[in-house]
């Protein structure tokens, strides 16, 4: 059976959806939540976000000095903010769903290539589809 492109799309919006449900998402959520909730973090956010605008203030006006005091602000900052076990969770639940998405792609990337081998006659543990093979069988290297 031959499938449309509007056939694998509805698949992949289901398997999308499929993800959008799964516990890794229902983490993130909830991580991103609590963090968005947590007053300490809006605030060392804020002072980032004013440290930032500070830095390109003092680049554009050359004061590079300056530049140099925000800008270890801004990085003890972010220090003391990735020291936050909230901020730990969070990044954990964003790698957990970055780690489910790149294992849905690899899935996928490989069964493809692995049944445009089988289905040409080609080796899988060569990774040569038949057309390859019977291209190639008639040449050798010595």
């Amino acid at each position: 059976m031959a499938y449309t492109k509007d056939d694998i799309v509805l698949k992949a919006r289901e398997l999308a959806q499929m993800v959008a449900d799964s516990k890794e998402v229902d983490f993130f959520k909830r991580a991103e939540a609590q963090l968005n909730e947590n007053q300490k973090v809006r605030e060392m956010i804020a002072s980032i976000k004013s440290l930032q605008k500070q830095a390109v203030n003092f680049q554009h006006y050359g004061k590079h000095e300056a530049l140099k005091q925000v800008e270890d602000k801004i990085n003890k900052i972010q220090d003391d903010l990735d020291e936050l076990p909230i901020i730990q969770e969070f990044k954990d639940s964003q790698l957990e769903v970055n780690e489910l998405l790149q294992l849905i792609s690899n899935t996928v990337s490989n069964k493809v290539t692995n049944e445009i081998i089988t289905s040409t006659g080609g080796d899988l543990l060569q990774g040569e589809t038949g057309s390859k093979l019977s291209n190639s069988s008639g040449s050798s290297c010595s």
